[in-house]
């Protein structure tokens, strides 16, 4: 009887103790979300650590540990397991970390459960090069096991939001939201890890070696079940919050304080010698250009001046000949996103048509030949992250017919998109307004009766046909050139009239855009005019057209005439005269500037007697206006354009006379 009442209390004994284990066992996987690095932070109030900063990368903040000590923070785990000793046997760590770059067998801790009597590691998670491991006492007989994913990719000084989830045997790890990578062990996860008298060391293992030097924003341990479904799918997967402490998210100086919580720094790196890499990584990192004396920081898509060495022209170099299939109208330097820079050539000859250039190791080199009709002029523009080209065929052929292109990504190539009916068209111009994009061509003289008085059509892109249509039509007398501007609220489109079968002495004509038209807004006497160029300094709005000869019914032609800059009056609402420039046969200006200096460049094209001319580069010089100072021998000058690329600053011009046009190098100091 004795024995039997023995065997019961022993019995009874052993259940309460199962009970009171499966309790404390229950206890711990009910918790909520436990966030340690807020619980491992000093009270609001209390003296932060000197050890931890807060930093500023790539746009969001992180804690960093630095100074001799690697305890900085820490906390008893008897705070969050207050009920329990164990460890849960079901759970899923969230961390948000920045990583430097690891040496081979350099291993950091992001956190770490010790013993604080015999310094044993309980748990802890661990990164090296291209690693994460997870480190567990007690799970095999040999005391210790480490459960490591490789390749992944966490020490590339980014930012990362890696979600660790233990079940049972099985482990999975998500990085920023993408596929979980599951490993299974012989072993379950401890269902009784001590955690009594143990504590909880944030970026260490209580020592100076292996302590985190990346950046901590988000470390949470949440009992119980998989925290990837709280966190994914979500905008920013680098940075998805489950619980991020207040300090990194809550302004640097509070109201009532004179300075930050925290030591506090962002963090930028300084890239010297030629233009390094721009992209997102590298967003907020700096770049010292000692060769031009200028600070830039990276935005994530490309480099913005901070501090510049205002450049000033000295002198312009002869750079590169460029030989053309036949002589060349027009050039045209535009950017394709992705592919880099190029320039479109218009030809006189038919075959092999037209040229497109792109830059390849600082020079031009033909990229592809499109097929034209004495092609006048090339427009680039883009609709909707859509790039296209549209030439200006004047071949007096039925029917007349111009050409828009479009930029096929796959192939990399230009491929014809759409042909419009045109007069011998030497000019288009593309503008947008309201949202709309529009085209207008300059249509100079129909070929059936060699009329100049004729329409000119501006078209208006469909976004639902993916074409454009006719919008407007206006009366022009031999339509040169086309040229839209804005001055505040108000749109302005100018056409250079250049001849109405007659004379050559005849308006050009100023529109204003009203009521979504087009109207007549002022009429300014020209001689031939060919270009019309606008630009702005300091407020003040110019127009500047190019006149190129003097021709009326009797008496010679004149080519050495005046050209004139137009200053828009704010009082009259008009453009007045502001200075005239003595051209020959001028047929472009091209307005640039090189540091805070602004210059114009005139295309002369002819004498009277030759094509063998000097264009000359004028300089802003305030009350003054334009002074010359730089004569460039030229032949045939027929268009010019300013453009930049890493290796400088360059001009372009293109001869109509001769298949030889030329690059120029604008020197500065």
């Amino acid at each position: 009887m004795l024995s039997r009442r023995c065997l019961l209390l022993s019995l009874m004994l052993s259940l309460m103790l199962l009970i009171n284990t499966v309790h404390s066992w229950r206890a711990c996987t009910d918790l909520l979300p436990l966030d340690l690095l807020e619980r491992a932070l000093p009270r609001p109030g209390q003296a932060p650590p000197p050890q931890v900063q807060i930093v500023q990368s790539k746009g969001s903040r992180g804690l960093r540990l630095a100074g001799a000590m690697a305890t900085a923070l820490s906390f008893s785990a008897s705070q969050i397991f207050s009920n329990c000793d164990f460890f849960p046997a079901e759970f899923s760590l969230v961390a948000t970390v920045q990583t430097p770059r690891l040496r081979q067998k350099r291993n950091e801790y992001i956190f770490s459960l010790v013993e604080e009597a015999s310094d044993s590691l309980v748990l802890g998670l661990r990164v090296s090069e291209n690693r994460l491991h997870l480190l567990v006492s007690g799970a095999n007989p040999e005391g210790r096991s480490r459960i490591s994913f490789k390749d992944v990719g966490l020490d590339d000084n980014r930012w990362h939001t890696v979600v660790l989830a233990v079940t049972g045997p099985y482990v999975t790890l998500t990085v920023d939201c993408g596929l979980p990578l599951e490993l299974k062990q012989v072993q379950s996860f401890p269902s009784s890890l001590s955690t009594r008298d143990s504590r909880f060391f944030i970026g260490s293992r209580k020592r100076l070696r292996g302590r985190f030097s990346g950046l901590l924003r988000q470390l949470v341990l949440l009992p119980g079940s998989d925290a990837t479904s709280r966190l994914c799918p979500t905008s920013d997967p680098r940075l998805a919050e489950l619980s991020v402490p207040r300090v990194l998210k809550a302004p640097l100086i509070q109201p009532d304080q004179l300075a930050p919580e925290f030591p506090y720094e962002a963090e930028a790196r300084v890239t010297l010698g030629t233009r390094p890499l721009c992209s997102e990584p590298e967003l907020g990192q700096l770049w010292l250009n000692a060769q031009s004396r200028g600070f830039f920081i990276c935005d994530g898509v490309r480099w913005r001046t901070l501090l510049h060495h205002q450049e000033r022209l000295d002198y312009v170099e002869d750079y590169q000949d460029l030989y053309t299939s036949s002589e060349t109208f027009d050039v045209e330097v535009f950017s394709v996103p992705s592919e880099g820079l190029f320039m479109a050539a218009a030809n006189r000859d038919s075959r092999p048509g037209s040229g497109l250039y792109k830059w390849r190791n600082g020079s031009f080199t033909l990229y592809q030949n499109i097929s034209t009709q004495e092609a006048r002029a090339w427009k680039h523009f883009s609709i909707d992250g859509k790039v296209f080209l549209v030439v200006a065929n004047s071949r007096e052929v039925e029917p007349e017919l111009s050409v828009i292109y479009r930029w096929h990504q796959r192939r990399r190539r230009f491929l014809r998109h759409q042909t419009l009916e045109t007069h011998s068209a030497l000019d288009w111009e593309s503008f947008s307004i309201h949202n709309h994009s529009f085209l207008v061509v300059a249509n100079h003289r129909r070929a059936r009766d060699s009329n100049h008085n004729i329409h000119s059509v501006i078209y208006r892109w469909n976004p639902n046909t993916q074409l454009f249509e006719v919008n407007q039509t206006l009366s022009t007398s031999g339509a040169y050139d086309w040229e839209f501007f804005s001055v505040g609220p108000y749109h302005f489109l100018a056409v250079a009239n250049t001849f109405d079968g007659r004379t050559t002495a005849i308006s050009s004509t100023v529109y204003v855009w009203l009521s979504g038209s087009f109207q007549i807004f002022q009429s300014i006497p020209t001689l031939g005019a060919t270009d019309w160029e606008t630009f702005q300094i300091d407020g003040r709005f110019f127009l500047a057209v190019a006149n190129s000869q003097k021709v009326c019914e009797r008496g010679p032609s004149l080519y050495s005439i005046n050209s004139t800059v137009y200053e828009l009056n704010t009082l009259t609402h008009s453009f007045i005269r502001f200075q005239d420039i003595l051209t020959h046969s001028a047929v472009d200006w091209e307005f640039f500037t090189v540091g805070e200096e602004k210059f114009l460049v005139v295309a002369n094209s002819h004498d009277g007697s030759s094509y063998s001319l000097n264009s000359v580069l004028y300089r802003w010089q305030g009350y003054e206006g334009f002074v010359p100072v730089h004569s460039l021998p030229t032949f045939g000058c027929r268009d010019w354009e300013h453009f930049s690329t890493d290796e400088g600053s360059f001009l372009v011009y293109s001869s109509a006379t001769s298949r030889l046009s030329k690059v120029f190098k604008l020197r500065t100091f």
